[in-house]
């Protein structure tokens, strides 16, 4: 019997990968949902990336002249202007890079900040596992809301801190969902050909574990954009995030609430960016955990 190198098992997996990547993209494309939420994405990207250099105005143009302009009824004003005659569409798409930045990288430092505590606690399992997870029931035991404002309020805010708060109280769901994962795989045939090759046990966590436990972290990660946009919002909503003058669409509604029966506008049109930016996320979120479930093939 010949021995199987670890450039062969290499290879190995990588092909069962193509064919695995191939599967799940189809199963994805009949997701309907998931295709809209896709587009929808798609649309808000480009729109924030390319919409304020298509307006002839920035996000700090003053037009006194202009103020409470309702959409579509002063000149390039498409979704009107706010109490200082300011461009609601270009403060908008502005915001949108700032809290769509917010979220992805919040996603990105909560989702690894999780995966490597659930990968640990999963492989160690023991004393070293119940430790790591009373660690996270100990930040699950806190309502989430409650010490996001906490934290918030000792730190001076800026798009950065948001970003570090909003991942420091949002990767406990990832460390769950990989520690399960984790430990029902410690005991599979390629984790104890692994031990046999004499790897090491850092390699056999995240070279061996860690891509067979990717679909549902990829899951979580999609949704806790969707999260972490919200979250975003809801501080900067209430005073503790993004500060004006550098717009977001929490502090976009801050500063609409005086307003809701004389400019409802300045509300509904960052209300309706979070609403779609969030359920397309979700949609996606959906799409992926249905596309990673080979039994859907069964269905």
């Amino acid at each position: 019997m010949s021995s199987s190198s670890p450039a062969t098992l290499s290879q190995s997996v990588f092909a069962h990968s193509r064919w695995w990547q191939n599967r799940t993209l189809r199963r994805f494309m009949r997701h309907r949902l998931a295709l809209l939420g896709v587009a929808m994405i798609t649309l808000i990207v480009l729109a924030c990336l390319f919409g304020p250099s298509l307006l002839p105005y920035d996000e700090l143009y003053i037009d006194l002249r202009a103020r409470f302009a309702p959409p579509f009824t002063a000149g390039y004003h498409i979704f009107g202007t706010d109490p200082l005659g300011r461009d609601v569409a270009v403060r908008l798409f502005m915001a949108g890079r700032i809290s769509l930045l917010v979220g992805f990288f919040a996603m990105v430092l909560s989702t690894l900040i999780g995966t490597v505590i659930g990968v640990v606690a999963g492989y160690y399992g023991g004393r070293i596992g119940t430790v790591l997870m009373r660690f996270v029931d100990a930040f699950l035991s806190f309502p989430g809301i409650f010490l996001l404002l906490a934290l918030a309020a000792f730190i001076k805010p800026s798009p950065f801190m948001i970003t570090v708060i909003i991942a420091v109280t949002s990767w406990m769901e990832t460390a769950r969902i990989v520690e399960a994962e984790v430990r029902s795989l410690r005991e599979r045939d390629f984790v104890l050909a692994a031990r046999m090759l004499g790897l090491s046990n850092r390699w056999i966590m995240f070279r061996e574990l860690l891509p067979n436990a990717i679909g549902p972290i990829i899951v979580a990660a999609t949704l806790t954009v969707a999260r972490a946009i919200l979250l975003e919002a809801y501080v900067s909503f209430l005073g503790y995030g993004i500060q004006p003058p550098l717009p977001s669409w929490g502090n976009m509604l801050n500063g609409a609430q005086q307003y809701l029966a004389s400019a409802p506008w300045l509300a509904i049109v960052p209300g309706v960016a979070i609403t779609l930016a969030v359920t397309s996320f979700n949609f996606i979120g959906d799409g992926l955990r249905d596309a990673l479930d080979a039994r859907s093939d069964l269905h």
